[in-house]
């Protein structure tokens, strides 16, 4: 396996997209690497944004269930 496909299938394992995955790919086989780390740093950003989003999920969940803990009671 080259660098390219490496760094596509690291990418797909990080949680990207196949269409960005490869599109970064293609940065880097061109050698536009500012490009390259911009999308990846992009990518970073949604999984980040992802993230955040299942932690309010998580924390909503924890609201429900202590509520639910106290009527119990």
């Amino acid at each position: 396996m080259d660098t390219k496909e490496q760094l596509i299938q690291g990418l797909s394992d990080a949680g990207c997209s196949m269409g960005a995955a490869e599109q970064i790919g293609s940065l880097y086989e061109t050698g536009n690497y500012r490009e390259m780390l911009h999308q990846m740093k992009v990518q970073r950003c949604k999984l980040m944004e992802q993230m955040h989003e299942s932690q309010r999920k998580v924390d909503h969940m924890d609201f429900l269930i202590r509520n639910q803990e106290k009527k119990m009671k």
